[in-house]
């Protein structure tokens, strides 16, 4: 059965309410049914409880309170490198932006335009530049982190479909990632500017991000734009530092200029990958 097929159902399904449901799950504290469905979940999916601030699946008063689990101190130590990977997840594609095409599976491309929400100034920072997609399964650690030190100059939530992000719909579902809802984040760092997209997915109750909380809910279908000016006191981020978060799990793309950005020579599409490690560095 080709991908087109396998996902065809995702067309017909009521993704909207589905997801609005589940949040409304995730989010609720019921005792020992909670506790239930997370050792359930951390059986069916092979979650390393030992790598958890809290170990315990009884101490997690609701689903997204363990979904969204700290990490022990010292368990994703950051590598020497310029950019490090900003999760725990698996490698779906990376490398050069041909124009402003962004490859996304075979036969799919998407614009950088289309991504960032129709803002053709901030795509044409990206033109020939280098992207990364990063695709976050159930059993991963579920927050972001900054691969590299950055100032945060805007946000933007772009409303859009909920389809799942899995390999099989990214080579199933044309222009995927710049379809999905997502929020855009642009930084300026040492070498210019630089976007962070979380990007949502069937039942990802929501998207937060630590300057801000929870953007979504509410889906009002309007594109929404936060700007942080020189007006107010900066918000500046480290290297490794958390900017975010789903509530249920997703895909991160990252956008850079146009310039000697060296990938990581062991990166391969479909590898797994983990937050600290080196992504990328670059080359005078």
């Amino acid at each position: 059965m080709s991908d087109r097929l396998r996902v065809l159902p995702q067309y017909l399904f009521p993704k909207q309410a589905l997801t609005s449901f589940a949040g409304w799950v995730a989010g609720h504290e019921r005792g020992s049914v909670t506790t239930a469905i997370i050792r359930d979940f951390i059986r069916r999916y092979g979650v390393n409880m030992a790598e958890a601030a809290q170990p315990d699946p009884a101490a997690y008063k609701s689903f997204n309170e363990f979904f969204t689990r700290a990490l022990r101190e010292g368990a994703r130590p950051l590598a020497q490198a310029g950019q490090v990977c900003p999760v725990d997840g698996a490698i779906s594609q990376f490398g050069p932006i041909q124009g402003d095409q962004i490859f996304q599976a075979k036969g799919h491309h998407y614009s950088t335009r289309a991504l960032v929400g129709g803002d053709a100034a901030l795509a044409a920072k990206f033109a020939n530049g280098h992207f990364a997609t990063v695709y976050l399964s159930p059993r991963d650690y579920h927050r972001i982190h900054m691969p590299c030190a950055g100032r945060l100059l805007r946000m933007v939530y772009v409303p859009g479909d909920l389809f799942s992000v899995n390999p099989t719909t990214a080579r199933g579902v044309p222009g995927l990632f710049a379809r999905n809802e997502r929020v855009v984040c642009e930084f300026e760092t040492a070498h210019g500017p630089f976007v962070l997209v979380l990007v949502g997915a069937t039942i990802v109750g929501s998207m937060a991000t630590v300057w801000h909380g929870v953007v979504n809910p509410p889906r009002t279908g309007e594109l929404r734009e936060w700007r942080y000016g020189p007006e107010q006191p900066p918000i500046e981020l480290a290297q490794g530092a958390e900017m975010g978060r789903f509530l249920l799990g997703s895909t991160v793309v990252l956008l850079y200029p146009a310039g000697p950005l060296l990938f990581n020579p062991e990166w391969q599409p479909g590898g797994a990958v983990r937050l600290g490690e080196a992504m990328a560095n670059w080359h005078a």
